[in-house]
Protein backbone atom coordinates (compact mmCIF):
# COMPACT_ATOMS: atom_id res chain seq x y z
CA UNK A 1 0.00 0.00 0.00
CA UNK A 2 1.02 3.65 -0.59
CA UNK A 3 2.27 5.38 2.72
CA UNK A 4 1.44 9.17 3.22
CA UNK A 5 4.16 10.96 5.78
CA UNK A 6 5.65 14.16 6.27
CA UNK A 7 9.41 14.36 6.59
CA UNK A 8 9.22 17.06 9.01
CA UNK A 9 7.89 14.34 11.72
CA UNK A 10 9.65 11.47 10.98
CA UNK A 11 13.18 12.17 8.87
CA UNK A 12 15.84 13.71 11.12
CA UNK A 13 17.98 13.95 7.83
CA UNK A 14 15.83 17.10 7.00
CA UNK A 15 16.11 20.51 8.21
CA UNK A 16 12.64 20.96 9.57
CA UNK A 17 12.94 17.87 11.42
CA UNK A 18 11.39 17.67 14.50
CA UNK A 19 8.04 19.63 13.98
CA UNK A 20 5.61 19.70 16.71
CA UNK A 21 2.89 21.43 14.56
CA UNK A 22 -0.21 19.91 13.85
CA UNK A 23 -0.19 22.25 10.58
CA UNK A 24 2.79 22.73 10.03
CA UNK A 25 2.31 23.88 5.92
CA UNK A 26 5.38 21.32 4.77
CA UNK A 27 4.88 19.19 2.17
CA UNK A 28 3.83 15.72 2.44
CA UNK A 29 5.27 12.72 0.62
CA UNK A 30 3.47 9.08 -0.84
CA UNK A 31 6.10 6.23 -0.81
CA UNK A 32 4.52 3.75 -3.15
CA UNK A 33 5.74 0.70 -5.45
CA UNK A 34 5.40 -0.01 -8.92
CA UNK A 35 3.79 -2.82 -9.86
CA UNK A 36 5.28 -6.15 -9.14
CA UNK A 37 4.79 -6.88 -5.31
CA UNK A 38 8.26 -6.37 -3.69
CA UNK A 39 10.27 -6.50 -7.13
CA UNK A 40 8.58 -3.79 -8.05
CA UNK A 41 10.88 -0.14 -7.89
CA UNK A 42 10.21 2.12 -4.70
CA UNK A 43 9.06 5.40 -5.76
CA UNK A 44 8.21 8.84 -3.52
CA UNK A 45 6.32 12.03 -4.71
CA UNK A 46 5.92 15.39 -2.95
CA UNK A 47 2.90 17.38 -2.95
CA UNK A 48 2.06 20.59 -0.80
CA UNK A 49 -1.41 19.43 0.82
CA UNK A 50 -2.39 16.23 2.02
CA UNK A 51 -6.47 16.71 0.85
CA UNK A 52 -7.71 17.87 -2.27
CA UNK A 53 -7.89 16.48 -5.94
CA UNK A 54 -4.85 17.35 -6.45
CA UNK A 55 -3.20 16.34 -2.79
CA UNK A 56 -1.12 13.04 -1.52
CA UNK A 57 -4.08 11.26 -0.52
CA UNK A 58 -5.45 11.97 -4.06
CA UNK A 59 -2.64 10.42 -5.39
CA UNK A 60 -1.99 7.41 -3.19
CA UNK A 61 -5.31 6.23 -4.16
CA UNK A 62 -4.93 6.41 -7.55
CA UNK A 63 -1.39 4.72 -7.81
CA UNK A 64 -2.88 1.50 -5.74
CA UNK A 65 -6.19 1.81 -7.97
CA UNK A 66 -4.33 1.58 -11.10
CA UNK A 67 -2.37 -0.98 -9.89
CA UNK A 68 -5.34 -3.11 -9.17
CA UNK A 69 -6.26 -1.94 -12.75
CA UNK A 70 -3.51 -3.24 -14.57
CA UNK A 71 -2.92 0.52 -15.83
CA UNK A 72 -0.56 2.23 -13.51
CA UNK A 73 1.27 4.93 -15.16
CA UNK A 74 4.87 5.94 -13.56
CA UNK A 75 4.82 9.55 -13.42
CA UNK A 76 8.58 9.62 -13.70
CA UNK A 77 8.34 7.77 -17.00
CA UNK A 78 6.69 10.52 -19.19
CA UNK A 79 8.99 12.66 -18.13
CA UNK A 80 11.54 12.26 -20.95
CA UNK A 81 11.45 14.79 -23.66
CA UNK A 82 9.74 14.73 -27.40
CA UNK A 83 13.25 14.60 -28.65
CA UNK A 84 14.61 11.89 -26.64
CA UNK A 85 11.74 9.93 -26.98
CA UNK A 86 11.20 10.17 -30.65
CA UNK A 87 15.23 9.57 -31.32
CA UNK A 88 14.94 6.18 -29.32
CA UNK A 89 11.57 5.85 -30.94
CA UNK A 90 12.86 5.70 -34.53
CA UNK A 91 15.96 4.14 -33.50
CA UNK A 92 13.94 0.71 -32.58
CA UNK A 93 12.02 1.16 -36.43
CA UNK A 94 12.38 -1.47 -38.33
CA UNK A 95 12.05 0.39 -41.85
CA UNK A 96 13.26 0.96 -44.69
CA UNK A 97 16.16 3.45 -45.62
CA UNK A 98 14.44 5.53 -47.49
CA UNK A 99 11.26 5.84 -45.08
CA UNK A 100 13.93 6.12 -42.17
CA UNK A 101 15.24 9.07 -44.10
CA UNK A 102 11.52 10.61 -44.41
CA UNK A 103 10.76 10.18 -40.79
CA UNK A 104 14.36 11.41 -39.66
CA UNK A 105 14.03 14.89 -41.67
CA UNK A 106 10.89 15.27 -40.60
CA UNK A 107 11.76 14.72 -36.40
CA UNK A 108 14.72 16.45 -37.22
CA UNK A 109 13.26 19.85 -38.99
CA UNK A 110 9.61 20.10 -37.88
CA UNK A 111 8.61 17.84 -34.67
CA UNK A 112 11.86 18.44 -32.45
CA UNK A 113 11.98 22.14 -33.29
CA UNK A 114 8.11 22.54 -32.22
CA UNK A 115 7.33 20.22 -29.88
CA UNK A 116 10.97 18.95 -28.99
CA UNK A 117 11.64 20.95 -25.49
CA UNK A 118 8.01 19.30 -24.14
CA UNK A 119 7.95 15.89 -21.96
CA UNK A 120 6.47 13.47 -23.45
CA UNK A 121 3.64 13.59 -20.72
CA UNK A 122 3.36 17.37 -20.91
CA UNK A 123 2.07 17.31 -24.70
CA UNK A 124 -1.83 18.16 -25.03
CA UNK A 125 -4.43 17.25 -28.07
CA UNK A 126 -3.89 21.08 -28.18
CA UNK A 127 -0.07 21.24 -28.83
CA UNK A 128 -1.21 18.08 -31.52
CA UNK A 129 -3.13 20.37 -32.95
CA UNK A 130 -1.52 23.53 -33.46
CA UNK A 131 1.55 21.20 -34.61
CA UNK A 132 -0.48 20.06 -37.41
CA UNK A 133 -1.79 23.53 -38.43
CA UNK A 134 1.80 24.58 -38.65
CA UNK A 135 3.19 22.06 -40.68
CA UNK A 136 -0.12 22.13 -43.01
CA UNK A 137 1.58 25.77 -44.24
CA UNK A 138 4.76 24.41 -44.87
CA UNK A 139 3.98 20.75 -46.37
CA UNK A 140 1.90 19.26 -49.19
CA UNK A 141 -1.23 17.94 -47.31
CA UNK A 142 -0.35 14.50 -48.79
CA UNK A 143 2.65 14.49 -46.96
CA UNK A 144 1.09 16.21 -43.72
CA UNK A 145 -1.28 12.93 -43.92
CA UNK A 146 1.39 10.43 -43.93
CA UNK A 147 3.86 12.23 -41.11
CA UNK A 148 0.78 12.65 -39.06
CA UNK A 149 0.20 8.79 -39.26
CA UNK A 150 4.04 8.86 -37.68
CA UNK A 151 3.77 11.11 -35.03
CA UNK A 152 -0.09 9.03 -34.25
CA UNK A 153 2.17 6.33 -33.47
CA UNK A 154 5.18 7.60 -32.09
CA UNK A 155 2.54 8.62 -28.75
CA UNK A 156 0.83 5.35 -29.35
CA UNK A 157 3.55 3.77 -28.57
CA UNK A 158 4.39 5.84 -25.39
CA UNK A 159 1.02 4.84 -24.45
CA UNK A 160 1.64 0.85 -24.89
CA UNK A 161 4.87 1.37 -22.99
CA UNK A 162 2.77 3.13 -20.22
CA UNK A 163 4.62 6.61 -20.50
CA UNK A 164 1.86 8.36 -20.95
CA UNK A 165 -1.83 7.98 -19.28
CA UNK A 166 -3.78 9.20 -22.47
CA UNK A 167 -2.27 9.67 -26.14
CA UNK A 168 -3.02 13.59 -27.08
CA UNK A 169 -3.56 12.31 -30.83
CA UNK A 170 -6.20 10.24 -30.79
CA UNK A 171 -8.78 12.59 -31.37
CA UNK A 172 -7.24 15.23 -33.84
CA UNK A 173 -8.73 13.96 -37.42
CA UNK A 174 -6.07 13.08 -40.27
CA UNK A 175 -7.69 12.85 -43.05
CA UNK A 176 -5.71 11.41 -46.56
CA UNK A 177 -6.71 14.13 -48.59
CA UNK A 178 -6.94 14.09 -52.37
CA UNK A 179 -3.54 12.05 -53.46
CA UNK A 180 -4.56 11.80 -57.06
CA UNK A 181 -1.40 13.82 -59.07
CA UNK A 182 -2.70 17.17 -60.53
CA UNK A 183 -2.14 17.31 -64.42
CA UNK A 184 -0.43 19.99 -64.27
CA UNK A 185 2.21 17.86 -62.77
CA UNK A 186 3.18 16.12 -65.96
CA UNK A 187 5.25 17.20 -68.44
CA UNK A 188 4.41 16.98 -71.89
CA UNK A 189 6.37 14.81 -74.27
CA UNK A 190 8.21 18.17 -75.53
CA UNK A 191 9.07 19.19 -72.33
CA UNK A 192 10.47 15.83 -71.30
CA UNK A 193 12.91 15.97 -74.66
CA UNK A 194 13.99 19.33 -73.52
CA UNK A 195 14.82 18.13 -69.93
CA UNK A 196 16.91 15.54 -71.57
CA UNK A 197 18.58 18.09 -73.87
CA UNK A 198 19.72 20.16 -71.03
CA UNK A 199 20.40 17.76 -68.36
CA UNK A 200 23.94 17.27 -67.53
CA UNK A 201 25.41 14.93 -69.83
CA UNK A 202 26.45 12.02 -67.67
CA UNK A 203 22.72 12.01 -66.32
CA UNK A 204 20.75 11.79 -69.46
CA UNK A 205 20.01 8.42 -69.44
CA UNK A 206 17.97 8.68 -65.92
CA UNK A 207 15.35 10.96 -67.93
CA UNK A 208 14.52 8.30 -70.23
CA UNK A 209 14.73 5.27 -67.57
CA UNK A 210 11.95 7.58 -65.58
CA UNK A 211 10.08 8.92 -68.30
CA UNK A 212 10.33 5.60 -70.77
CA UNK A 213 9.86 3.31 -67.65
CA UNK A 214 8.58 4.49 -64.78
CA UNK A 215 11.46 4.16 -62.38
CA UNK A 216 12.10 5.79 -59.24
CA UNK A 217 15.20 8.22 -59.00
CA UNK A 218 16.84 6.02 -56.94
CA UNK A 219 16.28 2.79 -59.03
CA UNK A 220 17.39 4.85 -62.17
CA UNK A 221 20.59 6.08 -60.36
CA UNK A 222 20.98 2.32 -58.99
CA UNK A 223 20.98 1.14 -62.85
CA UNK A 224 23.76 -1.65 -63.97
CA UNK A 225 24.78 -4.06 -66.23
CA UNK A 226 22.26 -6.59 -65.64
CA UNK A 227 19.51 -4.65 -65.38
CA UNK A 228 18.36 -4.61 -68.93
CA UNK A 229 17.38 -8.29 -70.52
CA UNK A 230 16.80 -8.33 -74.34
CA UNK A 231 13.45 -5.95 -74.18
CA UNK A 232 12.93 -6.22 -70.23
CA UNK A 233 14.30 -4.09 -67.00
CA UNK A 234 14.85 -5.92 -64.33
CA UNK A 235 14.94 -3.45 -61.34
CA UNK A 236 16.84 -5.72 -58.11
CA UNK A 237 18.36 -2.69 -56.11
CA UNK A 238 18.24 0.95 -55.47
CA UNK A 239 20.82 3.40 -54.89
CA UNK A 240 21.24 4.08 -50.85
CA UNK A 241 21.08 7.70 -49.52
CA UNK A 242 24.12 7.40 -47.82
CA UNK A 243 25.55 6.32 -50.77
CA UNK A 244 27.43 9.33 -51.44
CA UNK A 245 29.71 8.71 -48.22
CA UNK A 246 33.10 6.92 -47.88
CA UNK A 247 32.29 4.85 -45.12
CA UNK A 248 29.07 3.77 -46.75
CA UNK A 249 28.97 -0.05 -47.45
CA UNK A 250 25.84 -0.82 -48.36
CA UNK A 251 25.76 1.46 -51.54
CA UNK A 252 22.78 -0.65 -53.02
CA UNK A 253 20.20 -1.32 -51.22
CA UNK A 254 16.34 -3.49 -51.97
CA UNK A 255 13.62 -1.55 -53.37
CA UNK A 256 10.97 0.23 -51.92
CA UNK A 257 8.65 -1.92 -50.12
CA UNK A 258 11.01 -5.50 -51.26
CA UNK A 259 12.88 -7.55 -49.49
CA UNK A 260 16.39 -8.46 -50.77
CA UNK A 261 16.23 -10.97 -53.62
CA UNK A 262 12.82 -9.37 -54.53
CA UNK A 263 12.60 -7.75 -58.04
CA UNK A 264 10.10 -6.53 -60.37
CA UNK A 265 10.17 -6.62 -64.54
CA UNK A 266 9.36 -3.79 -66.72
CA UNK A 267 8.80 -3.89 -70.57
CA UNK A 268 11.74 -1.81 -72.07
CA UNK A 269 10.71 0.22 -75.72
CA UNK A 270 13.14 -0.42 -79.00
CA UNK A 271 14.39 3.61 -77.94
CA UNK A 272 15.11 3.01 -74.62
CA UNK A 273 17.51 0.16 -75.18
CA UNK A 274 19.45 2.00 -78.05
CA UNK A 275 19.67 4.87 -75.52
CA UNK A 276 21.04 2.60 -72.71
CA UNK A 277 23.48 1.46 -75.40
CA UNK A 278 24.83 5.01 -77.05
CA UNK A 279 25.18 6.18 -72.87
CA UNK A 280 27.41 2.62 -72.59
CA UNK A 281 29.44 3.72 -74.88
CA UNK A 282 30.02 7.45 -73.83
CA UNK A 283 30.00 6.49 -70.00
CA UNK A 284 31.58 3.28 -69.43
CA UNK A 285 29.75 1.40 -66.48
CA UNK A 286 32.37 1.10 -63.07
CA UNK A 287 32.16 -1.76 -61.37
CA UNK A 288 30.51 -1.11 -57.76
CA UNK A 289 31.37 -3.23 -54.69
CA UNK A 290 28.95 -2.94 -51.94
CA UNK A 291 27.15 -5.37 -49.21
CA UNK A 292 24.20 -6.87 -48.82
CA UNK A 293 21.79 -7.12 -45.72
CA UNK A 294 24.02 -10.36 -45.00
CA UNK A 295 27.53 -8.64 -45.03
CA UNK A 296 27.81 -10.91 -48.52
CA UNK A 297 29.95 -8.44 -51.04
CA UNK A 298 28.59 -8.04 -54.36
CA UNK A 299 29.77 -6.41 -57.52
CA UNK A 300 27.84 -4.68 -60.14
CA UNK A 301 29.09 -2.57 -63.15
CA UNK A 302 26.58 0.45 -62.10
CA UNK A 303 26.01 3.39 -65.12
CA UNK A 304 26.13 6.46 -63.32
CA UNK A 305 29.23 6.69 -61.17
CA UNK A 306 30.91 9.86 -60.05
CA UNK A 307 33.20 11.37 -63.31
CA UNK A 308 34.76 14.10 -61.71
CA UNK A 309 36.78 14.40 -58.64
CA UNK A 310 35.34 15.15 -55.08
CA UNK A 311 31.93 14.79 -56.22
CA UNK A 312 31.58 11.30 -54.38
CA UNK A 313 31.78 7.96 -53.92
CA UNK A 314 28.26 7.44 -55.74
CA UNK A 315 25.12 9.80 -56.60
CA UNK A 316 22.42 10.12 -54.53
CA UNK A 317 18.73 11.79 -55.03
CA UNK A 318 19.90 15.13 -53.50
CA UNK A 319 22.48 14.89 -55.63
CA UNK A 320 20.74 14.38 -59.03
CA UNK A 321 18.04 16.52 -58.01
CA UNK A 322 20.09 19.36 -58.18
CA UNK A 323 20.88 18.40 -61.79
CA UNK A 324 17.21 18.28 -62.58
CA UNK A 325 16.24 21.72 -61.26
CA UNK A 326 19.13 23.21 -63.15
CA UNK A 327 17.83 21.30 -66.20
CA UNK A 328 14.37 23.04 -65.93
CA UNK A 329 15.91 26.18 -65.38
CA UNK A 330 18.00 26.11 -68.53
CA UNK A 331 15.08 24.54 -70.56
CA UNK A 332 12.48 27.64 -69.52
CA UNK A 333 10.29 25.25 -67.60
CA UNK A 334 9.83 27.58 -64.47
CA UNK A 335 6.57 28.64 -62.61
CA UNK A 336 5.89 32.49 -62.19
CA UNK A 337 8.38 32.93 -59.61
CA UNK A 338 11.25 31.24 -61.71
CA UNK A 339 11.16 28.16 -59.71
CA UNK A 340 11.36 24.53 -61.35
CA UNK A 341 8.00 23.67 -63.02
CA UNK A 342 8.55 20.03 -62.00
CA UNK A 343 10.36 17.87 -59.97
CA UNK A 344 12.10 14.34 -60.81
CA UNK A 345 8.83 12.43 -59.84
CA UNK A 346 6.69 14.28 -62.62
CA UNK A 347 9.30 12.00 -65.09
CA UNK A 348 6.98 9.20 -63.38
CA UNK A 349 4.28 10.82 -63.72
CA UNK A 350 4.61 10.99 -67.47
CA UNK A 351 5.09 7.62 -67.72
CA UNK A 352 2.09 6.72 -66.05
CA UNK A 353 -0.23 9.09 -67.61
CA UNK A 354 1.28 8.07 -71.51
CA UNK A 355 0.41 4.00 -70.52
CA UNK A 356 -3.20 4.65 -69.05
CA UNK A 357 -3.54 7.57 -72.04
CA UNK A 358 -3.11 3.99 -74.02
CA UNK A 359 -5.53 2.06 -72.48
CA UNK A 360 -2.79 -0.04 -70.74
CA UNK A 361 -4.68 -1.85 -67.81
CA UNK A 362 -4.20 0.08 -64.48
CA UNK A 363 -2.99 -3.21 -62.62
CA UNK A 364 -0.24 -3.99 -65.42
CA UNK A 365 1.03 -0.30 -64.73
CA UNK A 366 0.87 -0.82 -61.04
CA UNK A 367 2.89 -3.80 -61.18
CA UNK A 368 5.57 -1.69 -63.15
CA UNK A 369 5.35 0.97 -60.99
CA UNK A 370 6.88 -1.21 -58.11
CA UNK A 371 3.83 0.27 -55.76
CA UNK A 372 2.59 -1.66 -52.91
CA UNK A 373 -1.13 -1.72 -53.13
CA UNK A 374 -2.61 -1.13 -56.55
CA UNK A 375 -4.96 1.13 -54.43
CA UNK A 376 -1.78 3.69 -54.31
CA UNK A 377 -1.74 3.54 -57.96
CA UNK A 378 -5.78 4.04 -58.14
CA UNK A 379 -5.85 7.09 -55.59
CA UNK A 380 -3.38 8.80 -57.24
CA UNK A 381 -3.55 7.91 -61.26
CA UNK A 382 -7.16 6.16 -61.11
CA UNK A 383 -8.78 9.48 -62.89
CA UNK A 384 -6.62 9.13 -65.77
CA UNK A 385 -8.19 5.96 -67.25
CA UNK A 386 -9.67 7.27 -70.28
CA UNK A 387 -11.83 4.89 -71.28
CA UNK A 388 -13.88 4.46 -67.42
CA UNK A 389 -14.87 8.23 -68.13
CA UNK A 390 -16.22 7.12 -71.15
CA UNK A 391 -17.94 3.89 -70.42
CA UNK A 392 -19.28 5.69 -67.87
CA UNK A 393 -20.71 8.28 -70.41
CA UNK A 394 -21.98 5.68 -72.31
CA UNK A 395 -23.73 3.55 -69.62
CA UNK A 396 -25.82 6.72 -68.27
CA UNK A 397 -26.99 7.96 -71.67
CA UNK A 398 -28.18 4.22 -72.22
CA UNK A 399 -29.75 4.15 -69.02
CA UNK A 400 -31.84 7.62 -69.35
CA UNK A 401 -32.39 7.33 -72.85
CA UNK A 402 -34.61 3.96 -72.12
CA UNK A 403 -36.06 5.78 -69.43
CA UNK A 404 -36.94 8.44 -71.50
Amino acid sequence: MATVFQRCKSDPKVATYPCTKPRCGHSWTVRYREPGGRGGGQREASFDKKTGPNGADAFASKVEHDKDQGVFIDPSAGKITVRAYAEDWLARRIIGESTYSNYKGFIDNHLIPRLGRKTIAGVTKRDIEHFKAAISKELAASTVYDRMKMVKHLFWSAKEEKRIQEDPTRDVKNAPGNRAVDEDEIPTLSEVRLLHQHMSPQYKLTVWLQAGAGLRVSEALGFHIGCLRDDVIRVRWQISAKANRADCKTRLVPLKHREEGEYRDVPAARFLCAEIANHAELWKPIPLTFQNAAGKARMVEVYFAPRERGKGIMPTANTYTYHFRKACVAAGLVDAEGKPKYHPHSLRHFFVSTALAASIPIHEVSRWLGHKSIKTTVDIYGHMVPESWERCRGIMQSAFAEAA
